[in-house]
């Protein structure tokens, strides 16, 4: 009898020392909670605002706060980061890491029930599709966000959303309707100057500027483009600036200002490596190439037409690349997600066990047995998992074999259209310095005085005909590619 007293005594210290551990646990936990997710909510803050000065910094910034919300468990930190890390790695031109990080993000924001989340996300795969030409499922996505937008009156997000959609409208070619959505968000923005992200309105300016360049009214089109041009460098904003001298560039050959659109191609091709940007790069090297053109100086623009050929059959692997990724990060989400999943199911085992532990011993015991089951449960699901897992590496080795065939064939079509170039580059100079050698020829005659002036100018005249009809004919050539035997196999 005295024995089971003891026992009891001891069962009740322990029971109050487990509940006062707990409770003194609960109110630290609480406190570095709330310090600790204001943190990560100004890591990602602050990742997301560097997006367009400094691409790197973003990501690296978007993973501190990821690394910290995991910590923590901070379902909507979490998906933020994924979020603002996405479009760090977009603006990267890294499209597949950038589709992994939109698509955790939006597993996450689907768990934290977060409408505006989500409707970011909606909003950057649109984007995505956007640049891919792929303009109806890029409208799908910024319909779905701008739908979700508006049921929250979230005026930041349905301005970011107008401007997509009138950019969508843009390249379809219905100005009007894109300068419509310009005009709205121009609108919202007006109204909420202090809350509205002042990008936004930069964005619709430019974009206000490039359609009336395509609408042939370039001097309305240069004066917006060069206020947005001044506002882009007055915030650092090195992308939106080489975005804007792309648009300049061409506009200033359109009138015919060589000198001028070269400087703002140079300057371009600064601000694009600042941001270290390979696809204005590779705009700003087809811009020069067609100022090259314009000015007849064909040999450096020969030599821009090839930097461009190469940089396309890259962009081809890319593209492939980037649709493998996709299967890759679809498999990486749902694994992420069972083990999310898995780390839930244990927490609230653990958070249960604790409790029933410090009111009774006897319910421990069945709760270890139960506990026993589980992990053989766990056990075979995780055994079902691997041959899972096993399965989709055999289909993954599958795809990356066929991929090399597909880089293999690439490689030897290069080879092929590197020779034909090279020959036709021959044939070219054979042409044209013909003519010379006989213009040449005609000078020296005349100065010997072997010729008549007057029969020395005609044949001279025929001789610059013929080298002027020799330079149409390359011009003519050079954008004929069934005529340089240059076109696709």
């Amino acid at each position: 009898m005295k024995r089971n007293k003891d026992l009891m005594k001891k069962a009740f210290s322990l029971l109050f020392f487990l509940l006062l551990t707990l409770s003194v646990f609960a109110f630290t936990s609480s406190d570095t909670n709330v310090s600790d997710t204001t943190q990560v909510i100004r890591l990602n803050s602050a990742a997301f605002n560097e997006r367009l000065t400094d691409p790197d910094q973003t990501v690296q910034t978007a993973s501190k706060a990821l690394n910290l919300a995991r910590q923590l468990d901070y379902t909507k930190g979490i998906a933020e980061a994924y979020r603002v890390m996405g479009i760090g790695l977009y603006y990267k031109s890294q499209v597949e890491k950038a589709i992994d990080s939109y698509l955790n993000a939006l597993s996450y924001f689907q768990k934290a029930n977060s409408k505006r989340g989500m409707a970011s996300v909606y909003n950057n795969i649109g984007n995505l599709y956007f640049d891919s030409n792929d303009y109806d499922r890029a409208l799908d996505y910024f319909q779905r966000a701008l739908k979700m937008a508006e049921s929250m009156s979230n005026d930041q997000l349905i301005a970011t959303i107008g401007l997509n959609l009138g950019n969508i409208y843009y390249r379809k070619l219905q100005y009007n309707q894109a300068l419509q959505y310009y005009n709205k968000t121009e609108a919202i923005f007006e109204k909420n100057k202090k809350n509205l992200n002042e990008d936004v309105l930069l964005g619709c300016i430019q974009n206000k500027g490039v359609i009336y360049y395509h609408l042939n009214q370039l001097d309305e089109a240069e004066r917006l483009l060069l206020q947005a041009n001044q506002k882009a460098k007055s915030k650092d904003l090195n992308l939106r600036v080489a975005s804007i001298d792309l648009t300049l560039s061409a506009l200033y050959l359109s009138k015919q200002q060589y000198d001028v659109a070269e400087k703002f191609v140079k300057e371009g091709f600064t601000y694009s490596e600042l941001a270290k940007s390979k696809r204005y790069e590779s705009d700003f090297k087809y811009t020069s190439y067609q100022l090259e053109f314009k000015r007849k100086n064909y040999e450096k623009a020969l030599n821009y037409l090839q930097q461009i050929y190469r940089q396309d059959s890259l962009s081809f692997y890319n593209n492939v690349s980037a649709q493998l990724g996709i299967l890759q990060a679809k498999y990486k989400q749902e694994e992420t997600q069972r083990e999310a999943e898995y780390r839930q199911k244990l927490d609230r085992f653990l958070f249960w066990a604790s409790t029933i532990v410090a009111g009774l011993l006897l319910v421990v015991i069945a709760l270890l047995v139960g506990n026993v089951k589980r992990k053989a449960r766990t056990n075979r699901r995780l055994t079902e998992l691997n041959a899972e897992v096993s399965r989709q590496k055999d289909n993954v080795d599958r795809i990356n074999h066929h991929l090399e065939e597909i880089i293999d064939e690439r490689t030897k079509d290069l080879q092929i259209k590197n020779k034909k170039l090279s020959e036709y580059s021959s044939y070219l100079s054979h042409q044209i310095r013909g003519p010379i050698a006989t213009l040449k020829g005609l000078i020296n005659l005349e100065k010997e005085g072997l010729v008549n002036k007057e029969e020395c100018f005609n044949m001279m005249d025929k001789c610059v005909s013929e080298i002027d009809d020799k330079i149409i004919d390359m011009s003519d050539m050079l954008h004929d590619p069934e005529r340089t035997s240059l076109s696709g196999s």
